[in-house]
């Protein structure tokens, strides 16, 4: 049994004098217990991306005292994390990090060594969906959470606490569990599931001040003990009525049932915007009206080209087939709905393209405005600007692209890599995927839209607000084509300078009016 406790230490304090001088550590052996006084608790986080990263340098920032080590075996992540340079964007993660790296946020490649003497073992590793095998396609593959526990194991001599902040199935804890206790040589372990509910362009805002931290244990003594460890951890910023205790089902199934509640909400807004589309409505009007309701509210009702990032269909997907192994085919079909609405308003965007522009795009040069799958991050992982380009060269489009914050080396591992692949560890990923000839990356808006046909804004970076779209329209062959994917622009100023303008959800332009919403 393992257990922190602060005492005389209020929630939310931030005084100097909260310096963990009144930590105990009780290590419970087969008939005594041994309490410690003034030990540094020592924090170990496995895997440095998107959700481990920032997580923990905002937990170095608060926590003084605690000394916080984020390990991972890509030794470029790694040097990213120690540089300049990090490997993610996010806004305010540069400051956080360069205001407690080499204090009490370290970065290493020295996983057994941190893992070894940690207290709190946070899990932050890739489950990426299935492939092959049972359950391809919609099963979360959790071999690289396997392998971190099993390294957990044989590494440990003394108590841990394990926290799952990975997105992973309901029940995983207890295979975790199984791992540990089974090989664990007297060590003692109690698993914790604690997820993440970071929006990416926000993280440090939502990590700063979180509308809840969700902390799932055992019902047990121990459980309760290692659940009070670590919310004393969140509770040096976060107050208290906003730390939540659950079981572990609980805590791990609220996850991915928040993801699908939100993914739902964008589902549901792209499916009206089809229909304002074909009646003459304004999606943005009925959005508004909608959310004016306060039982639904405004949140998740902007119409788009789709949504993406690294949680929502996966998550969905492993939700879906949770369903299907607990024999609940309703539900399962019902969830799978959201995926199919998804896929179809991307596969809707590129068919509107395609026959607006005389139903061929084939050697046309398309401009490409944004390709992460959303403003303020570089995260390109399920964006919904891969399957809108690999449509559109699919009918032969040579592609112009700009994004502000993705590389050009990203967005052709993208374009070539298959799917799901993305979400595996780089060093796993395809070394030297090849590139498409017919997409050519750029470093400026106008770049790109010169000489292109028409010009595609799949993310709503503000820039593209203030683009000189008379400029562009001057560069570009005409009739000139504006297909906006995110509705960034004022479709009756662009079609005043004299494009022909697609907005996602909104009234038609005369001329799209008499061509098929399908190729």
């Amino acid at each position: 049994m393992l257990l922190y406790m602060i005492s005389d230490l209020p929630p939310n304090s931030t005084s100097a004098e909260n310096d963990f001088s009144s930590i105990f550590f009780l290590s419970a052996t087969s008939s005594t217990e041994k309490i410690y006084c003034g030990k540094m608790v020592k924090i170990c986080c496995i895997g440095a991306g998107y959700v481990g990263g920032p997580t923990m340098a905002v937990i170095a920032l608060k926590c003084p005292a605690i000394e916080v080590a984020v390990v991972d075996i890509s030794v470029s992540r790694i040097t990213a994390w120690n540089s300049d340079q990090l490997p993610i964007y996010e806004p305010g993660l540069d400051d956080v990090v360069k205001s407690c790296r080499g204090k009490n946020l370290f970065f290493s490649t020295d996983v057994e060594k941190h893992v070894a003497e940690a207290d709190i073992i946070f899990v932050s590793v890739n489950t990426p969906t299935k492939t092959r095998g049972l359950g391809a396609g919609k099963a979360a593959d959790l071999t690289y959470w396997e392998s971190a526990a099993r390294m957990i194991a044989d590494v440990s001599k003394s108590d841990k606490i394990v926290v799952e902040k990975s997105t992973v199935p309901v029940k995983t804890a207890e295979a975790i569990e199984k791992i540990l206790t089974h090989n664990s040589k007297g060590v003692n372990y109690q698993i914790l599931s604690n997820p993440e509910f970071l929006a990416e362009g926000t993280a440090i805002e939502d990590l700063f001040a979180p509308d809840r931290v969700l902390i799932g244990g055992r019902e047990t003594p121990e459980g309760q003990r290692a659940i009070q460890a670590l919310k004393s951890v969140y509770a040096h910023w976060v107050p208290e009525e906003r730390i939540l205790c659950t079981n572990l089902w609980s805590a791990e199934l609220s996850k991915l049932a928040a993801n699908a509640f939100l993914a739902q909400r964008i589902s549901s807004v792209n499916a009206m915007s089809a229909l304002c589309e074909a009646t003459g409505a304004d999606v943005a009007q009925v959005s508004h009206a909608v959310g004016k309701d306060t039982r639904i509210g405004h949140k998740f009702l902007n119409a788009s080209v789709g949504f993406g990032g690294s949680c929502f269909q996966k998550d969905i997907l492993n939700l879906v087939y949770i369903c299907e192994c607990n024999g609940l085919p309703e539900v399962a079909n019902y969830w799978k709905q959201v995926i199919k609405v998804n896929d179809y308003q991307k596969s809707r965007f590129v068919n509107r393209i395609v026959s607006s522009m005389f139903n061929t795009v084939s050697g046309k040069k398309i401009a490409v405005l944004g390709f992460a799958f959303k403003k303020d991050t570089g995260d390109t992982r399920e964006t919904p600007a891969i399957d809108v380009c690999k449509g559109l060269l699919g009918d032969k489009a040579h592609l112009s692209i700009y994004d502000p914050q993705v590389t050009e080396e990203q967005i052709q591992r993208d374009l070539s890599m298959n799917k799901f692949d993305w979400d595996h560890p780089v060093h796993l990923q395809p070394m030297s995927p090849s590139s498409v000839k017919q997409v050519s990356v750029v470093w400026d808006a106008y770049e790109a839209a010169k000489g292109a046909h028409g010009l595609c804004i799949l993310t709503e970076w503000d820039e593209f607000k203030n683009l000189d779209y008379k400029k562009i329209y001057d560069s570009m062959p005409k009739p000139a084509f504006v297909f906006d994917g995110r509705n960034v622009v004022n479709p009756q100023k662009l079609r005043e300078i004299g494009f022909i303008v697609y907005s996602i959800g909104k009234p038609l332009d005369s001329w799209l009016k008499d061509m098929p919403a399908v190729a």
